[in-house]
């Protein structure tokens, strides 16, 4: 994975990347692929494409899903790229999972199996997508003013190629509740820092607690209370490295009053305490800013 990206915790053993949201992090970045650099099995709560020029084909990979690179055919040829959504402005500036509400985002929001989405680039986009992509690597490694600016346009224009390509998935998303999904994620984004409940969530939204329950799991394979334990921690992971804050003060900004709750599921979620994640070498390069 490129400097761009680090992991924040792990799920079942498995690493979990998140995307830098720092002055010095580009807000796009791309790498291309080698047989030495595939990756293992791997989750990320960020956007992520694979174009395989080779092919002509992109693989969409769905943030929060396990993606095992090795199953994808010549990923020597692949080019990857990685951005943070907040590049799209608008609903792209809430964090994960609020960002699922940007419509660009959508293809990134499928259910295929391991987590890959398989699209083929026609052939008369192909060139688009290698000169688009090579620009954005232009800007990055030039730096020039507003180069932050010129990767992001460029990022756009390949999103919106990508939502074309994939309409028949935006389309299907659109009609299968992702507008509720959006307002609970909204909703979780704005209370996540006082006591938050499935029922307080569903008495907003408008549903019964079952109900939205059964629609939240079956789009996203995780509770409502899961995305408001994911919330809260990482606001309590931004917190323990950009400030100086109590363990204490931490708990009750992220909604929890009992500090002793708060370190075991903190504990549960990372494998360390937050006093021993604080106390990591790299601990600011891996607080979440967003």
């Amino acid at each position: 994975m490129p400097e761009a990206t680090r992991v924040v915790r792990h799920r079942r053993g498995v690493p979990v990347y998140d995307y830098r949201t720092d002055q010095v992090t580009p807000p796009v970045s791309v790498m291309r692929f080698t047989e030495r650099t595939a990756p293992g099995p791997h989750i990320h709560d960020f956007p992520a494409l694979l174009y395989l020029q080779s092919a002509g084909v992109v693989y969409v990979v769905a943030a929060g899903e396990v993606v095992e690179a090795t199953d994808m055919p010549d990923l020597e040829s692949g080019i990857a790229v990685f951005f943070d959504p907040a590049a799209l402005g608008g609903a792209g500036r809430n964090p994960w999972p609020a960002w699922r509400a940007h419509p660009l985002l959508f293809p990134f929001l499928h259910q295929q199996s391991g987590g890959v989405l398989e699209l083929t680039v026609p052939a008369a986009r192909r060139p688009v997508w290698e000169s688009t992509i090579a620009a954005i690597e232009a800007e990055l490694a030039q730096q020039q003013e507003g180069y932050r600016q010129a990767a992001s346009a460029h990022l756009t224009l390949l999103l919106i190629d990508l939502a074309r390509m994939a309409a028949d998935v935006v389309g299907d998303l659109r009609r299968s509740g992702e507008p509720l999904l959006a307002e609970v994620f909204d909703v979780i984004d704005q209370r996540h820092s006082a006591p938050l409940s499935l029922r307080d969530v569903a008495d907003t939204v408008g549903m019964t607690p079952g109900h939205l329950t059964t629609v939240v799991r079956r789009r996203t394979g995780r509770t409502v209370q899961a995305w408001i334990t994911e919330r809260r921690m990482a606001e309590a992971r931004r917190l323990l490295a950009d400030t100086e804050l109590s363990i204490g003060e931490i708990a009750c900004r992220v909604g929890i009053l009992d500090p002793g709750y708060f370190t075991r599921l903190f504990r549960r979620n990372h494998g360390l305490s937050p006093r021993q994640w604080r106390d990591q070498p790299d601990a600011t390069a891996r607080g979440r800013a967003g």
